[in-house]
């Protein structure tokens, strides 16, 4: 028994000291004042922010330290609280700062100059089925479970060279609809951040990303291509993107509702598709044709590829084969370097949410 408390206080100490080097080496105090994270008097921000930090990697919640009396900071719970409740925060500039300097500092000099990075807009569903009382709750459709759930649309952009991925910064999104919304923001200050975040939160997807977008560009963090799927895809943010500095891939709907325009004429895709020979066999590539995408008189020439986008299930089956197979190598090595935890164990320390605060 002495032996494993010896042994958790040791990963405690080790993990701690790895956090502080990041901390550090990436100046997350600057970022956190930055970003109106600050206070003039009581517990320094920066010691609230680490205890939190280290919660999830400690495996234990607020809740347990205070009872164990191991890891109990010099501040009470309702302090941390009132952290987690600052409308002052700018939270989407702390993630874009903190993401610009590992991507500036630690991984850019590392890739050619012939590496394309890229963002990336996606967006899934953040599940609040039994939180009820949640400002700006509201009943959102899950599109991959194909039924409206209670909680928000988390709207991310993330950043990639191609070999790593890095969050940049996100937004809950409630919903403008409000038949949808279970739960109405709370009364701020207009002035504040806590407002315009509310204000954002009610906006559509399309416009939200922008304004992730406009945080990345200020902090010059280097990227050439924006790609989302086809939710996003339409010609006025085709348009709104292309302005801002960026190229953009993505998926584009199959919808009759959508035109381009092709040799003179505005049509949907269905229509550009019929009028064109598509290339014989079982190719996955069916048809490629230049068009141009029409907003306000303003014109980009963009390139559609037509593709079969069939689930197979025998490619179903393969991809689960391959992913049990980078999964065993990982928990092999994890065995190997003396790690008397598998790999899931040490997946879900890393990964489960701060319940407790949250």
């Amino acid at each position: 028994m002495n032996k494993s408390i010896t042994q958790a206080t040791q990963n405690d100490k080790q993990i701690s000291k790895s956090i502080k080097r990041f901390f550090t080496r990436f100046h997350v105090s600057s970022a956190l004042k930055a970003s109106n994270a600050y206070k003039k008097k009581g517990v320094p921000v920066m010691e609230i922010f680490q205890y939190l930090f280290l919660l999830i990697f400690s495996n234990r919640s607020m809740y347990m330290n205070l009872i164990t009396g191991r890891n109990t900071p010099d501040f009470a719970k309702d302090t941390v609280y009132r952290f987690m409740k600052m409308i002052q925060i700018n939270w989407i500039r702390f993630t874009t700062i903190l993401s610009a300097r590992i991507i500036r500092d630690a991984i850019f000099p590392l890739d050619s100059e012939e590496r394309a990075n890229v963002f990336i807009i996606d967006d899934s569903m953040f599940e609040r089925n039994r939180s009820k009382k949640a400002e700006l709750l509201a009943k959102v459709y899950d599109h991959a479970k194909h039924k409206y759930l209670f909680g928000f649309r988390m709207l991310t952009l993330g950043w990639s060279d191609g070999s790593s991925f890095l969050p940049v910064n996100s937004i809950l999104l409630s919903t403008e609809n409000r038949k949808n919304r279970i739960n109405e923001a709370t009364e701020v200050d207009k002035r504040t951040v806590g407002y315009k975040r509310r204000k954002l939160s009610l906006e559509k997807g399309t416009q939200a990303m922008l304004t992730l977008l406009d945080a990345a560009k200020k902090a010059a963090i280097p990227a050439k291509y924006v790609l989302f799927d086809s939710w996003f895809s339409s010609p006025r943010t085709l348009h709104a993107v292309k302005s801002m500095g960026y190229d953009v891939i993505g998926m584009v709907k199959k919808t009759p509702k959508m035109f381009f325009r092709y040799n003179g004429e505005d049509m949907p895709l269905t229509s550009i598709y019929n009028k064109n020979k598509k290339r014989r066999g079982r190719s996955r590539y069916l048809l490629s044709v230049m068009i141009d995408v029409v907003k306000d008189g303003e014109i980009i020439p963009a390139k559609v590829v037509y593709v079969r986008n069939s689930l197979s299930y025998d490619a179903m089956t393969a991809h689960t084969a391959v992913v049990f197979t980078r999964y065993m190598i990982l928990s092999l090595e994890s065995r190997e370097s003396k790690d008397n935890r598998s790999l899931g164990e040490l997946f879900l320390y890393f990964s489960d949410e701060m319940s407790d605060i949250t």
